[in-house]
């Protein structure tokens, strides 16, 4: 009676989806956290707690298995290679996220309290997708309160112990991305003195631009998952399409690569586009 019972639980949680497992194993790499100000090529330099932090969630996806990109020598490896071409703080930490090739990257913050009752460290962890900067899951760990100014055992312990519910909230967040696709805003618009509109007419079928646009959203979505939040003769934007986590050759599938792609649509039809992405919005102008 007892196994049929445990089994039935078994069974309930994983219909429930409590734990899920992505069809591919997704890369995680973890950053440091930090200030304004402060240098992301140097901020672990002086900060041994830091590297404590970064060191101690890195293990913690090893030893559950994930495959994890190692921050300090991708850091390194930029450095080698003269990627930098600017001091912009938020560039740098966008390229070395781009040269390490993963799915999500985790962001790690340590900060340690210390007074009459002792001293504790929360660590921060904050986990975002990497083709859209969408969040995946946040979670606080605390060490609690002790007599000790080691502060690296306290974020260690601080790790232990929100690690396993991030993961799962960070999986079970992912996962549902990989089956349903993430989302990206598409504004299209015309640039000014532009003798095209909405209501022109291309392809064989002599149809709107408006239709034609419509139809290659429905075949290139997920699922035809798209949501057109309005269209005047000047201006259509949808502002939810589902695009696949992953290209079909198994690489991220950004929102850079989805504007590449409608790009070249637009070329394809007679048109004379420019796009501009941010993080996850794109923004079209036909000329």
């Amino acid at each position: 009676m007892l196994k049929i019972l445990n089994l039935l639980i078994l069974t309930l949680l994983s219909v429930s989806g409590f734990s899920q497992t992505p069809s591919v194993q997704p890369k995680i790499m973890v950053v440091p956290f930090t200030k304004d100000g402060e240098d992301i090529r140097t901020v672990l330099d002086n900060d041994v707690n830091r590297r404590i932090a970064i060191t101690k969630v890195k293990e913690g996806f090893d030893n559950k298995g994930y495959t994890t990109v190692d921050f300090v020598g991708k850091l390194k490896a930029a450095r080698d290679n003269q990627v930098f071409t600017s001091d912009n703080q938020t560039d740098i930490k966008a390229k070395i996220i781009e040269m390490s090739g993963c799915d999500i990257y985790v962001i790690a913050e340590v900060d340690a309290q210390k007074n009459s009752s002792g001293t504790s460290v929360n660590v921060i962890l904050s986990a975002y997708e990497v083709s859209t900067g969408n969040s995946l899951a946040n979670k606080v760990g605390s060490s609690g309160v002790f007599y000790t100014d080691d502060i690296g055992k306290l974020t260690s312990k601080a790790v232990e112990r929100c690690i396993d519910e991030f993961t799962t909230t960070m999986m079970n967040k992912f996962v549902e991305i990989e089956k349903q696709g993430h989302s990206v805003l598409v504004d299209i618009s015309f640039a000014e003195g532009s003798s095209v509109t909405m209501t022109s007419e291309f392809g064989k079928d002599k149809i709107a631009l408006s239709d034609a646009l419509e139809n290659w959203f429905s075949e290139h979505s997920v699922n035809s998952n798209y949501h057109i939040q309005g269209t005047t003769n000047l201006k259509m934007i949808f502002d939810d399409v589902k695009i696949p986590l992953r290209d079909s050759n198994g690489n991220v599938f950004t929102a850079n690569k989805f504007a590449l792609t409608l790009f070249k649509f637009l070329k394809d039809i007679g048109l004379s586009p420019s796009k501009e992405i941010k993080a996850s919005s794109i923004y079209i102008t036909i000329n």
